[in-house]
């Protein structure tokens, strides 16, 4: 499943902004969020609604949480869902939740444990997955790949989509000294179902992917020259706090459209730039 268009993480603090955008291709709601019921506001979107998974822990050693995937499959089938999606990461081992996601080493060992979580997952869903790059703070000491070289070997063996996370790979690069357009472009593109964009900060010398702040223009940049470079994927933006007026919000999704060539949003009736 490809996307098309300009979409954005729903969340409940700005489910009222949200409905008063017109122009939006999709939308994505943390799978973790919905139970038995569609929150009224996002079922009356009438857009794809895309299930975004945070604690599958696809990357880890041990067995998935069968109740996890099954709650998975269940969302997506609630919100008639395209497709489903969730990282390329591990969030528990041992018993312990980590609390956040952890990079998986680029191992072929490490590979061989995504690859046998990924299509057990497949096997359980009812729509296709796809699967996101994280932003990490770290690299393990016993990697054997390069991104670029893991996500390609990991499609060949699972035929997953991916969803790169634009934001997350000038993070990287920007820790690790690199050059973020040289990092994007070695990725397996083509397998693109959407992007994600957000922002963030610098402390303490190391930036960070906040998904409070403002996404930054060398961000915008590298979507701009993917655009350029003939890739004209969905793209996204989350937002997870710290939520700006609805015209701030309005302008920050324009100017991801701006470098993306998508599709402008215009605002409702209640509020608007005037």
């Amino acid at each position: 499943m490809i996307l098309q268009g300009l979409g954005i993480g729903w969340r409940p603090e700005i489910a009222g902004i949200i409905a008063q955008l017109n122009g939006l291709a999709f939308c994505e709601v943390i799978a973790e969020t919905i139970h038995k019921h569609v929150p009224l506001e996002l079922e009356s979107l009438c857009i794809p609604v895309i299930p975004h998974g945070i604690s599958l822990s696809l990357g880890g050693a041990e067995t998935l949480d069968a109740h996890r995937v099954d709650h998975l499959a269940r969302v997506a089938a609630l919100l008639h869902a395209p497709m489903v999606s969730e990282h390329i990461a591990f969030v528990r081992a041992g018993g312990i939740e980590a609390g956040h996601l952890l990079p998986v080493p680029r191992s072929y060992e490490a590979l061989d444990a995504l690859t046998r979580n990924i299509t057990r997952t497949q096997d359980c869903l009812p729509v296709p997955l796809a699967v996101e790059n994280i932003a990490a703070l770290f690299d393990w000491p016993d990697n054997e790949l390069t991104e670029a070289e893991f996500l390609s070997e990991l499609i060949e063996r699972t035929g997953v989509r991916l969803v790169v996370d634009i934001a997350n790979v000038y993070a990287n690069a920007l820790n690790r000294q690199r050059d973020p357009w040289a990092e994007l472009s070695r990725l397996p593109l083509d397998h693109i179902s959407y992007c994600h964009i957000a922002g963030g900060s610098i402390r303490n010398g190391k930036y960070h992917d906040t998904h409070t702040d403002p996404v930054p223009e060398p961000v915008l940049e590298l979507l701009t020259r993917l655009t350029a470079e003939g890739h004209h994927p969905a793209v996204m933006l989350e937002r997870d706090g710290n939520y700006p007026p609805a015209l701030e919000l309005l302008d920050e999704l324009d100017a991801i459209a701006d470098a993306a060539k998508l599709t402008l949003i215009t605002a409702g009736t209640h509020w608007s730039r005037a």
